[in-house]
This record gives C-alpha cells, sequence and structure tokens, in this order.
C-alpha cells in the first residue's frame, strides 16, 4: 500500500485517508439509494448499505441536507467527467453526447433533477455550471461537424437528460433502468441525428430559460 493511501495519511480535501474512503462510499450508497427510494430514505439504510456505522455518517453529513447537496455535486462531477474525457479523447462529438447520455442513466443523473429543490450550495452550483458548460460544448461540435441537427439547443439536451434518466414515480410497475432506460434514450437519440426527420415546433430552450423555471417543474 502506498503512503498515500495508507490509514491517517491526510488524503485529497483535507481528509485522512480512511476518512475519505468512507465519505466515497456513503456518496455512493446514498445516490444508490435516494435513486430506488427518494431522498426521504431512511440515513439509517444508506448507513448499512455504506458499510460503515450511523456515526460516521453524521460525521461527514450533520444534516441530510449535506449529503443530498453531496449526491447532487458528485453525479454531476462525474457526468462533466466523462463527457470531458470523450472531449479531450478526440471522440465524435456526437458519439460523445450519445456517450453522456448512456452515462446518464449509470450516474443517476435523473436523481439530480429530483433533488434542485435543495438549498442552495457553491460546490453543486459549480458541478451543475461545469455540467452546463460541457454540453454546450458538446452540443456546439456536433453541429459543426452536421451530425446533430440544427435545431436543437444545449436546453434541449440538459432538459432530456434529466427527464429520461429519472426514476419513474413509486409504485410504478415498469422500473425504467438498465437495460430499458438505454433503450428509451437510444430511441430519442436517433432523433437528435442530422438531418432531421420533422420540423420541431417553437424554438429550443437555453440554458439561461432552464434556470427560470422552478425547481420541481418542466
Amino acid at each position: 500500500m502506498s503512503a498515500s493511501h495508507a490509514p491517517g495519511v491526510p488524503a485529497s480535501g483535507g481528509l485522512r485517508a480512511d476518512a475519505a474512503r468512507n465519505r466515497d462510499r456513503i456518496v455512493a450508497a446514498a445516490r444508490e439509494v435516494f435513486a430506488a427510494e427518494g431522498q426521504t430514505a431512511p440515513l439509517d439504510e444508506i448507513a448499512r448499505t455504506a458499510g460503515v456505522g450511523n456515526a460516521t455518517l453524521y460525521r461527514h453529513f450533520p444534516a441530510r441536507r449535506d449529503l443530498v447537496v453531496a449526491v447532487v455535486r458528485d453525479i454531476s462531477e462525474r457526468a462533466a467527467d466523462r463527457a470531458e474525457h470523450a472531449l479531450a479523447a478526440g471522440a465524435d462529438p456526437f458519439e460523445a453526447l450519445r456517450g453522456l447520455f448512456l452515462a446518464g442513466v449509470e450516474e443517476k443523473v435523473g436523481v439530480m433533477c429530483t433533488m434542485l429543490g435543495t438549498e442552495a450550495d457553491p460546490g453543486r452550483s459549480a458541478a451543475g455550471d461545469r455540467l452546463t458548460q460541457v454540453v454546450e460544448r458538446l452540443v456546439s461540435r456536433a453541429r459543426a461537424t452536421g451530425t446533430l441537427r440544427a435545431d436543437v439547443t444545449a436546453g434541449d439536451i440538459l432538459l432530456a437528460i434529466g427527464r429520461l434518466t429519472r426514476p419513474l414515480p413509486d409504485g410504478s410497475e415498469c422500473r425504467l433502468d438498465g437495460d430499458l432506460a438505454r433503450r428509451q434514450l437510444l430511441i430519442f437519440l436517433d432523433g437528435l441525428r442530422a438531418p432531421a426527420a420533422t420540423e420541431l415546433p417553437g424554438v429550443g430552450p437555453s440554458v439561461a430559460d432552464l434556470r427560470r423555471v422552478p425547481a420541481g417543474r418542466g
């Protein structure tokens, strides 16, 4: 084991390596539990899923809001990381956009959209801004190559990622995940390709338009 990962050695963010690992496990567990049960799921269940004690969870996240904000930030950052990696690797812009949608299922981006009413947090806002900027770059590059229809905006993409990766209402007999979620996304993605088969009504929303929509609506 290297010194940088040895117990007792400070990790990034000022946490000791073992504490940082526990925090990451809690956030990952919360992402899964919130996706399945909503953000009011018992914190005890999240602690059990993470394999830590309740005291460890509350030491990192004294209030539920702290954990919800951490999950939203984590989802945004992970989705942005994937898209930026694809861009840096020189991937075809439309394929990078496709990858972002499919990653949205795995990263539980739809969960983030159900939590946007959480009290504002600068770190969360920064993570969301970074994801928005990545999507805008992807849209711009895909349009330039002629693979993305010209009437689709970055706002359309962000709205669609949130809607199509969002968990279905409680009690639904159809669970929108795995192959079923990917199937729905691929049908939608085919509709994004140029040339367009139909003319879209109205004007696509801008990112600024989306930010004016009250949380929980749309």
